[in-house]
Protein backbone atom coordinates (compact mmCIF):
# COMPACT_ATOMS: atom_id res chain seq x y z
CA UNK A 1 0.00 0.00 0.00
CA UNK A 2 1.32 3.40 -0.94
CA UNK A 3 0.49 6.99 0.05
CA UNK A 4 -0.97 7.67 -3.42
CA UNK A 5 -3.37 4.77 -3.08
CA UNK A 6 -4.55 6.17 0.27
CA UNK A 7 -5.06 9.60 -1.25
CA UNK A 8 -7.17 8.08 -3.99
CA UNK A 9 -9.38 6.66 -1.26
CA UNK A 10 -9.98 10.23 -0.07
CA UNK A 11 -7.46 10.65 2.72
CA UNK A 12 -5.43 13.81 3.00
CA UNK A 13 -1.62 13.83 3.30
CA UNK A 14 -1.57 13.84 7.10
CA UNK A 15 -4.04 10.97 7.48
CA UNK A 16 -2.36 9.00 4.69
CA UNK A 17 1.03 9.34 6.48
CA UNK A 18 -0.50 8.18 9.81
CA UNK A 19 -2.17 5.17 8.20
CA UNK A 20 1.12 4.20 6.52
CA UNK A 21 2.98 4.62 9.81
CA UNK A 22 0.48 2.42 11.65
CA UNK A 23 0.53 -0.11 8.86
CA UNK A 24 4.38 -0.26 8.81
CA UNK A 25 4.52 -0.65 12.62
CA UNK A 26 1.97 -3.45 12.46
CA UNK A 27 3.82 -5.48 9.84
CA UNK A 28 7.47 -4.67 10.63
CA UNK A 29 8.02 -7.84 12.70
CA UNK A 30 6.46 -10.09 10.07
CA UNK A 31 7.66 -8.22 7.01
CA UNK A 32 10.64 -9.63 5.02
CA UNK A 33 12.71 -7.12 3.06
CA UNK A 34 12.97 -7.81 -0.66
CA UNK A 35 16.78 -8.35 -0.52
CA UNK A 36 16.38 -10.97 2.19
CA UNK A 37 13.53 -12.59 0.25
CA UNK A 38 15.72 -12.81 -2.86
CA UNK A 39 18.57 -14.25 -0.81
CA UNK A 40 16.37 -16.95 0.72
CA UNK A 41 14.73 -17.66 -2.62
CA UNK A 42 18.17 -18.08 -4.28
CA UNK A 43 19.35 -20.41 -1.50
CA UNK A 44 16.16 -22.47 -1.96
CA UNK A 45 16.77 -22.78 -5.70
CA UNK A 46 20.41 -23.83 -5.07
CA UNK A 47 19.25 -26.42 -2.54
CA UNK A 48 16.71 -27.81 -5.00
CA UNK A 49 19.39 -28.01 -7.70
CA UNK A 50 21.77 -29.77 -5.28
CA UNK A 51 19.08 -32.27 -4.32
CA UNK A 52 18.36 -32.92 -8.00
CA UNK A 53 22.10 -33.50 -8.73
CA UNK A 54 22.52 -35.79 -5.72
CA UNK A 55 19.44 -37.76 -6.67
CA UNK A 56 20.85 -38.23 -10.17
CA UNK A 57 24.19 -39.39 -8.71
CA UNK A 58 22.44 -41.83 -6.40
CA UNK A 59 20.48 -43.22 -9.33
CA UNK A 60 23.76 -43.69 -11.23
CA UNK A 61 25.30 -45.44 -8.21
CA UNK A 62 22.31 -47.77 -8.02
CA UNK A 63 23.11 -48.87 -11.57
CA UNK A 64 26.68 -49.88 -10.56
CA UNK A 65 27.16 -53.59 -9.96
CA UNK A 66 28.69 -53.52 -6.48
CA UNK A 67 29.19 -57.28 -6.38
CA UNK A 68 30.91 -57.21 -9.76
CA UNK A 69 33.21 -54.40 -8.63
CA UNK A 70 34.01 -56.31 -5.44
CA UNK A 71 34.96 -59.39 -7.47
CA UNK A 72 37.05 -57.28 -9.83
CA UNK A 73 38.89 -55.69 -6.88
CA UNK A 74 39.53 -59.13 -5.37
CA UNK A 75 40.83 -60.40 -8.72
CA UNK A 76 43.20 -57.42 -9.02
CA UNK A 77 44.43 -57.94 -5.46
CA UNK A 78 45.12 -61.61 -6.24
CA UNK A 79 47.01 -60.64 -9.42
CA UNK A 80 49.12 -58.14 -7.45
CA UNK A 81 49.89 -60.78 -4.82
CA UNK A 82 50.91 -63.33 -7.48
CA UNK A 83 53.07 -60.73 -9.27
CA UNK A 84 54.83 -59.85 -6.00
CA UNK A 85 55.44 -63.55 -5.22
CA UNK A 86 56.78 -64.18 -8.75
CA UNK A 87 59.10 -61.17 -8.47
CA UNK A 88 60.44 -62.42 -5.11
CA UNK A 89 60.92 -65.96 -6.51
CA UNK A 90 62.70 -64.64 -9.64
CA UNK A 91 64.94 -62.45 -7.51
CA UNK A 92 65.82 -65.39 -5.25
CA UNK A 93 66.51 -67.63 -8.28
CA UNK A 94 68.78 -65.00 -9.84
CA UNK A 95 70.61 -64.53 -6.53
CA UNK A 96 71.07 -68.31 -6.20
CA UNK A 97 72.26 -68.62 -9.83
CA UNK A 98 74.84 -65.87 -9.34
CA UNK A 99 76.11 -67.48 -6.12
CA UNK A 100 76.44 -70.87 -7.88
CA UNK A 101 78.28 -69.30 -10.83
CA UNK A 102 80.73 -67.57 -8.50
CA UNK A 103 81.36 -70.78 -6.52
CA UNK A 104 81.89 -72.84 -9.70
CA UNK A 105 84.28 -70.23 -11.08
CA UNK A 106 86.36 -70.32 -7.92
CA UNK A 107 86.23 -74.17 -7.99
CA UNK A 108 87.76 -73.98 -11.53
CA UNK A 109 84.84 -75.58 -13.37
CA UNK A 110 85.70 -75.96 -17.07
CA UNK A 111 82.06 -75.57 -18.19
CA UNK A 112 79.87 -73.82 -15.62
CA UNK A 113 76.63 -74.61 -17.47
CA UNK A 114 77.41 -78.35 -17.58
CA UNK A 115 78.40 -78.54 -13.93
CA UNK A 116 75.39 -76.44 -12.90
CA UNK A 117 73.08 -79.02 -14.50
CA UNK A 118 74.52 -81.67 -12.16
CA UNK A 119 73.82 -79.67 -9.00
CA UNK A 120 70.64 -80.20 -6.98
CA UNK A 121 69.78 -76.48 -6.85
CA UNK A 122 66.46 -77.13 -5.09
CA UNK A 123 68.37 -78.50 -2.09
CA UNK A 124 70.33 -75.25 -1.75
CA UNK A 125 69.05 -72.45 0.46
CA UNK A 126 70.46 -69.16 1.64
CA UNK A 127 71.47 -68.69 5.24
CA UNK A 128 72.20 -64.97 5.26
CA UNK A 129 74.59 -64.51 2.33
CA UNK A 130 75.87 -68.11 2.32
CA UNK A 131 74.31 -70.75 0.06
CA UNK A 132 74.16 -73.78 2.34
CA UNK A 133 75.09 -77.15 0.82
CA UNK A 134 76.79 -75.80 -2.31
CA UNK A 135 80.38 -76.46 -1.21
CA UNK A 136 79.53 -80.07 -0.34
CA UNK A 137 77.92 -80.70 -3.74
CA UNK A 138 80.88 -79.19 -5.59
CA UNK A 139 83.33 -81.25 -3.54
CA UNK A 140 81.42 -84.47 -4.40
CA UNK A 141 81.55 -83.60 -8.10
CA UNK A 142 85.29 -82.80 -7.94
CA UNK A 143 86.04 -86.07 -6.12
CA UNK A 144 83.80 -88.39 -8.18
CA UNK A 145 85.61 -90.29 -10.93
CA UNK A 146 82.87 -89.67 -13.48
CA UNK A 147 82.70 -85.88 -12.95
CA UNK A 148 86.13 -84.73 -11.81
CA UNK A 149 87.15 -84.12 -15.44
CA UNK A 150 84.73 -81.15 -15.42
CA UNK A 151 87.15 -79.23 -13.18
CA UNK A 152 90.70 -78.05 -13.77
CA UNK A 153 93.03 -80.03 -11.56
CA UNK A 154 94.73 -78.09 -8.85
CA UNK A 155 98.29 -77.17 -9.87
CA UNK A 156 100.49 -80.03 -8.71
CA UNK A 157 103.69 -79.13 -6.91
CA UNK A 158 106.69 -78.98 -9.26
CA UNK A 159 108.68 -82.18 -8.96
CA UNK A 160 112.13 -82.05 -7.49
CA UNK A 161 114.64 -84.42 -9.03
CA UNK A 162 117.15 -86.32 -7.00
CA UNK A 163 120.02 -88.40 -8.24
CA UNK A 164 123.15 -87.68 -10.24
CA UNK A 165 124.12 -84.09 -10.75
CA UNK A 166 125.02 -83.17 -14.28
CA UNK A 167 128.73 -82.66 -14.69
CA UNK A 168 130.08 -79.19 -15.12
CA UNK A 169 127.22 -77.59 -13.28
CA UNK A 170 124.90 -77.99 -16.24
CA UNK A 171 126.02 -74.92 -18.15
CA UNK A 172 125.46 -76.78 -21.38
CA UNK A 173 128.94 -76.41 -22.94
CA UNK A 174 130.09 -79.38 -25.11
CA UNK A 175 133.21 -79.98 -23.04
CA UNK A 176 131.21 -80.31 -19.83
CA UNK A 177 128.58 -82.93 -20.76
CA UNK A 178 128.78 -86.66 -19.91
CA UNK A 179 129.25 -87.55 -23.53
CA UNK A 180 132.10 -85.08 -23.81
CA UNK A 181 133.85 -86.62 -20.79
CA UNK A 182 133.45 -90.09 -22.23
CA UNK A 183 134.84 -88.90 -25.57
CA UNK A 184 137.84 -87.27 -23.89
CA UNK A 185 138.66 -90.44 -21.98
CA UNK A 186 138.31 -92.57 -25.10
CA UNK A 187 140.45 -90.23 -27.17
CA UNK A 188 143.13 -90.16 -24.51
CA UNK A 189 143.16 -93.95 -24.28
CA UNK A 190 143.43 -94.36 -28.04
CA UNK A 191 145.94 -91.58 -28.41
CA UNK A 192 143.76 -89.42 -30.60
CA UNK A 193 144.19 -85.69 -30.42
CA UNK A 194 140.70 -84.21 -30.80
CA UNK A 195 142.08 -80.67 -31.22
CA UNK A 196 144.15 -81.73 -34.29
CA UNK A 197 142.82 -80.51 -37.61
Amino acid sequence: MTKEQLKELGLDDEKADKVLELHNNAIKDSFVPLARFNEVNSAKKNAEETVKTMTKQLDELKKVDAEGMKQQIEALQQQNKEAAEKYAADLEAMRKSNAIDAALTSAKAKNIKAVKALLAADDLAFDGDVLKGLDEQIKKLKDADDTKFLFDADEPAKPTFTGIKPSGGGTGGPEEGRGALFAQKYNAKMGINANKE
